[in-house]
């Protein structure tokens, strides 16, 4: 049985004046899904972001958000929460204080357990009653993210929710999503952070000039993209670069890289010839210490996407 969609996009297109910013995109968002959204400056992903959140409506195309259909009204579809740009805290307040404000709005009495829960989940416990105007960018960003928590979304979305953050707080934010993600809870999140979204996602959507140019799961990406460079460490160098040059659809591009100490071979090739190669290698008895591509299958492909658009530019 196919998991149920939180988001169903079909040919949804979005102008502002003469300007295309969604030119027919199609989502698919799975329940208990993370999907990343990556594209250049200018793709259209916060156009996008904004109309998962009820912030804008599209001119164009078909969109259901937890299977019912969005109107042409401006409001947060039931079940959706999350920020884009930032999210939106009063400064003079504390965290504490944001949120129970946030609470009472909602017509609910502020002074449950809920908030010091979502306060802990996202790492802010200690400072929960400092004022946010002292606040550092990623703190600010794992505030939002409380914020969002509180209504217990179906459908989270986020714009660049790691900007700012340390390396304790990634790892909160991260344990967050993935465990809303075991939960059922979609999460839709925008970033320039190809770690990020590597270590989160199990699908992505690749955007260019508001049209979709890839969507599928990340291992497809690396299996479709042009060849990519990776890097090999292993027992017997030599013997790895005889190997290698000998393999067919392997170009060698570095054969004395300095990595961590040690001297790394550094190959060019598709999926199947690396395949290939690492059989190779295990038959002649050379050990393979590390294979790793230089540049992630994701971020190569946000460079080949960002390398194609300034020549078509030109």
């Amino acid at each position: 049985m196919d998991t149920p969609l939180a988001v169903r996009a079909r040919g949804i297109t979005k102008c502002f004046g003469d300007v295309v910013a969604l030119d027919g995109i199609d989502l698919d968002v799975a329940q208990g899904q993370i999907h990343g959204l990556v594209g250049p400056n200018g793709a259209g992903k916060t156009t996008l972001l904004g109309l998962l959140l009820g912030l804008a409506v599209a001119d164009g195309g078909r969109l259901e958000i937890l299977g019912a259909p969005v109107g042409r009204a401006l409001a947060a579809p039931d079940g959706v929460a999350g920020f884009v740009d930032g999210p939106g805290l009063y400064p003079s307040l504390t965290a504490r204080q944001n949120l129970a404000a946030l609470v009472a709005l909602r017509g609910h009495d502020p002074r449950t357990g809920a908030i010091s829960d979502v306060l802990d989940q996202v790492g802010l416990t200690d400072v929960a009653d400092d004022r946010v105007r002292g606040y550092s960018l990623g703190m600010r960003q794992r505030l939002g993210l409380a914020a969002a928590l509180l209504t217990r979304p179906r459908l989270l979305v986020l714009d660049e929710p790691s900007n700012g953050l340390d390396p304790a707080g990634k790892r909160h934010v991260h344990g967050v999503l993935t465990r809303l993600a075991a939960d059922g809870t979609a999460v839709v999140v925008s970033s320039h952070r190809m770690d990020d979204l590597e270590a989160l996602c199990s699908e992505a959507t690749i955007l260019a000039t508001g049209r979709v140019v890839f969507s599928g799961p990340l291992s497809k990406l690396a299996a479709e993209n042009r060849e990519l460079d990776y890097r090999l460490l292993s027992s017997d160098l030599p013997a790895a670069r005889r190997l290698a040059a000998d393999t067919a659809g392997i170009t060698v591009v570095d054969d004395a890289r300095a990595w961590r100490g040690a001297e790394a071979l550094v190959v060019r090739a598709l999926v199947p010839a690396l395949d290939e190669l690492v059989a190779g290698l295990v038959r002649s008895g050379v050990a393979v210490r590390e294979l790793a591509p230089v540049s992630s299958p994701l971020e190569a492909a946000f460079l080949a996407l960002t390398e194609e658009e300034e020549e078509a530019g030109r």
